[in-house]
């Protein structure tokens, strides 16, 4: 299996998922076919199918002209009108599978309303919901959805390997320092990251044991973080969701 996330735009990953180096690639979020298309012509091997996690433009807008140069490409995509190319629809619960790529589909929604995650063979295409060391943005939907999506994400095993849509690792280990700046294993991630990106090299995949170690968004409940929310709150928050949305809105609003 040969996992490979494809640089696009300014910090956009198309992630590539071969049997084998000469095998058809599956393609997830592909913002931009000219990655793709490029692959294919140093290949020779058109694309077995597409995954697209939310309609945002940099995750689904080369979607189009991959459909153009192969029709027929399967393209699997959650139900949103917003995402205007012929696709099979799935859902919570629903399985993408293609050649021999199978993904059970889970919705997780917060980043947006309809944004789904594909869980299979070790690894978690999650567009925009979880990121290493973040969370997305909350544009469309609510902190309580966020938090319990990420639950769900944080409950797979821990060998999991993340597979995000951008480079915001060291940006988010900025924000992840001010709230919890005495964790081990966050200084190790931002170590290993620092020396990944100084090579020119993706921080990504990252395993979910680390994330759940070092990512403030998947620590909610741990003292040190409930300390530093409550310092920024002058009170301890009511829940878990209050804890979450002031966390999120302290990153939204952080410079490092």
């Amino acid at each position: 299996m040969l996992l490979e996330p494809l640089p696009a735009f300014a910090d956009n990953y198309i992630w590539t998922l071969r049997e084998t180096p000469g095998g058809a690639p599956l393609v997830v979020d592909p913002g931009d076919p000219a990655p793709v298309l490029a692959l294919a012509e140093a290949t020779g091997v058109a694309p077995a199918a597409v995954l697209l996690t939310h309609h945002h433009a940099d995750h689904v807008g080369g979607a189009a002209a991959l459909l153009a140069r192969w029709p027929g490409l399967p393209v699997f995509a959650p139900e949103d009108p917003r995402i205007a190319v012929p696709c099979r629809r799935v859902g919570d619960g629903d399985v993408a599978a293609a050649g021999p790529w199978r993904f059970e589909v889970a919705a997780v929604p917060g980043h947006t309303s309809s944004h789904v995650a594909f869980h299979g063979h070790g690894l978690l295409f999650c567009g925009d919901t979880l990121f290493s060391l973040g969370c997305g943005r909350l544009f469309e939907g609510t902190p309580a959805q966020m938090l319990a999506s990420l639950d769900r994400l944080a409950a797979l095993p821990a060998d999991t390997r993340v597979c995000c849509g951008h480079e915001y690792t060291l940006a988010n280990a900025a924000f992840a320092a001010a709230v919890e700046p005495d964790n081990p294993a966050l200084r190790r991630r931002t170590e290993e990251a620092r020396a990944m990106r100084d090579r020119d090299q993706p921080t990504l995949p990252a395993t979910l044991g680390d994330e759940r170690a070092a990512n403030p968004f998947l620590r909610v409940d741990a003292p040190a973080v409930r300390e530093a929310i409550a310092a920024r709150l002058g009170r301890p928050p009511a829940d878990r969701v209050e804890a979450f949305a002031e966390l999120r809105r302290w990153k939204d609003g952080f410079a490092a």
